[in-house]
């Protein structure tokens, strides 16, 4: 990791950034996919599909029969893993749901909100490199709770035309409603525009390449809601004299073997914790089995020295990472000055890969510097707010001179017209 000691302010800026992607040819190659699936449908799905994933494919639905032999297929340890796991995302996500109250704003005038689940939703889970069974009960768990009438998994068949039987049992966990074999940009734009098998939905979530990516962003500007723009995953570890240096490098190494455009950072108060954490670093890699990918991530890495933890959490709200671990001593007075970050984790204990997968937070969160105006995925994510508002011939009385007045001066008499003609008809 490249070391910075003690940056001035004015080079926090250059520190923030994030590794950058050429995307000039991505967008035209993304572009050409979306497009053929919504001219094409199925028979572009299956194409693409033979191309990228190597496999052909006679229907895109996954079949009772397959769910049932994906039952038997994952181990009983990972099984209950899953609905451990399940259980505590459910509660969590449960604690979650909205309250609308109704509010008199004005005498003879009444609003509230009601939330009302998106009906048709997509979730799209990778399956290449590593099969992110987690994401479909991250995604499903609280659509589900929130009530959506129909959950759309997409996920890449392997050569065998099969989906990983890990992703099959955690959607049955779950409660999708339907399953489809089909990756990348061309699973996108099935979701998005419909095709003769996969169903058309209002809003997708879930991650990807910088395909999937890139494509989620292109059908939200004509077809399609999408959960939050998205890059590669990061991490920003915060630690002090007394983090333990083997804790703080395995939390680095777990986000740097995402992929090779991952991006892990340290804000470090002390310089021989960073040192330690250096040859921790070489200990750690040598025994992973994604040691490569690791390693290409930790080129676009920092350690960043800085003098105190204030200036530590000032440094990190100007990142906006997507995971904040708090590793020192003074952790409860820092998580009350963190602004912006996706979620995070407070003391020595609490490793990211809990909140991966089993604490009961949700683990899709904004990247790329967009926690300075997104949230993570949460149960309002699949809802919608929808107003009301009821008026009485007291509070036509209380507000229509007002009404009427300012759609006058804004020059809409329709508008006026609309209400003046109820306070002619009030008594």
């Amino acid at each position: 990791m490249n070391i910075i000691r003690y940056p001035e302010r004015n080079e926090w800026q250059a520190l923030c950034e994030r590794p950058h992607l050429d995307s000039s040819t991505l967008s035209k190659t993304v572009r050409e996919v979306l497009d053929d699936v919504k001219m094409n449908g199925d028979e572009a799905v299956k194409r693409y599909e033979e191309r990228f994933d190597h496999v052909s494919l006679a229907g895109l639905a996954v079949s009772d029969e397959e769910i049932a032999e994906a039952q038997r297929m994952v181990t009983p340890e990972l099984k209950a893993a899953l609905t451990l796991a399940f259980k505590n995302i459910k509660h969590f996500h449960e604690a979650q749901r909205f309250d609308g109250k109704k509010i008199e704003t004005s005498p003879g005038v009444t609003c509230w909100q009601k939330s009302v689940a998106i009906e048709k939703v997509g979730l799209y889970i990778p399956g290449g490199t590593a099969p992110l069974f987690s994401t479909v009960l991250m995604l499903a768990t609280p659509a589900k709770i929130a009530g959506c009438r129909e959950i759309v998994l997409c996920s890449p068949p392997n050569r065998e035309g099969k989906i990983h039987p890990a992703i099959l049992c955690a959607a049955k966990i779950a409660g999708v409603s339907r399953i489809f074999k089909a990756g990348g940009v061309q699973a996108i734009g099935a979701m998005a525009y419909g095709t003769e098998s996969v169903p058309k939905v209002y809003k997708i979530f879930g991650p990807g390449n910088q395909y999937v990516m890139a494509a989620k962003q292109q059908v939200s500007q004509d077809a399609v809601a999408i959960d939050m723009p998205a890059g590669p995953s990061e991490v920003c570890v915060i630690a002090d004299a007394t983090a333990n240096p083997a804790f703080v490098t395995a939390d680095l190494l777990s986000q740097a073997e995402h992929g090779i455009d991952s991006q892990v950072i340290l804000i470090c108060t002390d310089e021989e914790m960073v040192n330690r954490v250096e040859d921790e670093l070489k200990r750690q890699l040598a025994v992973l089995p994604r040691k490569d990918i690791a390693t290409k991530a930790l080129a676009n890495s920092k350690s960043i020295l800085v003098k105190d933890t204030h200036e530590a959490i000032a440094l990190s709200n100007a990142y906006a990472p997507e995971h904040l671990i708090l590793n020192t001593e003074d952790y409860t007075e820092l998580a009350s000055m963190v602004v912006n970050a996706g979620s995070v984790f407070l003391g020595p204990w609490a490793c990211e890969s809990a909140g991966d997968y089993a604490s009961g937070t949700n683990h899709t969160l904004p990247t790329h510097g967009w926690a300075t105006a997104y949230s993570g995925v949460n149960l309002d994510s699949f809802c919608r707010k929808v107003t009301f508002q009821e008026l009485t011939t007291e509070g036509i009385r209380s507000i229509g001179a007002a009404v009427e007045r300012m759609a006058t001066d804004e020059e809409l008499a329709a508008h006026s017209r609309a209400m003046k003609v109820r306070m002619l008809n009030v008594k």
